[in-house]
């Protein structure tokens, strides 16, 4: 007796490639952690919250790319906007981040460049409270020394004022500060790179104690001291549907957002360690020695935080890929 020959082989072999870019995401996102929800954007117009700050009860958001130039002030108590920003002068381009500025106003940064093509970047400076404005706002143009990048994270050191762009990057963002009092209206100033930060950066802020800060990406925060940038820790998010937003108001309680309508915005509570690092009672080991000719802000006393998004994806992606065409092929009729 012949035996027809066993077909089933091949289709299962590409079932269990194409499950395997989910096991590698399921491997890289861990388990999520507790989280309070602290308010819920009531407004229908914040679609898809990518910078937030926090302070004075207000949580102040912007939505990503696509919108026109809007900043929202939202009362955290009842999640309701209490009063909008707009300008129109000059036009949004690729909006994705926001920083605190003094006397209630904000900087927004217009920074999104996906296709790496924008010879200079903005961000503007404008009022935000209770009613509806329309401004001229204050602007400054900011250029990198080494051409253009994606950039989604805007950071103002609370002690200077300065700002710090955190780029973003499948393999590793860098880390840029503006070298000029950021209340020049109208100018043009350089960046200068100062260190590296984490992969797929997505939003940013400084502790109140002015020597940390904590950089955020879909689903992993990492805390950094400043003005060093050694990277002291960093800790798991929540789940949340694509989380770009994140904020450390005056009180130094940890807030972040996520894009979607009516979208939680939620309080995470840091590991102990670094709870007590930022609040200034823990004590951190000296740095080590820097070698002749080497960059300070490149050298940690411990490892760089594990960064988990970036190659799982990636590789589980092409494993996609390559498993549809084993199915596909697996299919032909012989």
């Amino acid at each position: 007796m012949t035996r027809r020959p066993r077909r089933h082989a091949a289709p299962v072999a590409a079932t269990v490639v194409l499950l395997t870019p989910f096991l590698l995401g399921a491997a890289a996102s861990g388990q999520a952690p507790a989280a309070t929800v602290v308010a819920t954007f009531a407004d229908p117009a914040i679609t898809e919250s990518s910078g937030l700050v926090a302070r004075d009860g207000l949580l102040v958001t912007v939505n990503d790319s696509g919108d026109r130039g809007r900043v929202f002030a939202v009362d955290e108590a009842s999640g309701a906007t209490i009063g909008t920003t707009s300008w129109e002068r000059p036009e949004a381009v690729d909006v994705e981040a926001l920083a605190p500025a003094p006397d209630g106003e904000v900087w927004v940064g217009d920074l999104g460049d996906n296709a790496e093509q924008r010879d200079s970047v903005e961000v503007l400076r404008v009022p935000v409270g209770r009613g509806d404005l329309t401004v001229d706002p204050e602007r400054l143009t900011l250029t990198y020394p080494d051409g253009p990048h994606d950039a989604e994270t805007l950071l103002a050191d609370p002690a200077t004022g300065r700002l710090v762009v955190v780029t973003k990057g499948v393999f590793g963002g860098r880390v840029y500060q503006a070298p000029v009092d950021p209340d020049l209206d109208g100018g043009e100033v350089e960046l200068r790179e100062i260190g590296t930060g984490p992969g797929i950066a997505t939003d940013g802020a400084f502790f109140p104690d002015g020597r940390h800060l904590v950089v955020r990406d879909y689903s992993r925060a990492f805390v950094y001291s400043w003005p060093d940038l050694e990277g002291v820790g960093s800790f798991d998010l929540p789940e949340q549907e694509q989380g770009e937003g994140i904020a450390v108001d005056p009180t130094g309680r940890v807030l972040v957002s996520s894009e979607g309508q009516y979208a939680d915005v939620l309080q995470v509570a840091l590991p102990d360690r670094l709870a007590r690092l930022v609040a200034g009672s823990a004590e951190r080991t000296p740095g080590p020695t820097v070698a002749p000719g080497e960059d300070p802000t490149l050298v940690t006393d411990e490892p760089a935080p594990p960064q988990r998004p970036s190659w799982p994806f990636w590789l589980g992606g092409l494993l996609g890929v390559v498993g549809l065409g084993v199915l596909l092929r697996s299919m032909r009729p012989r």
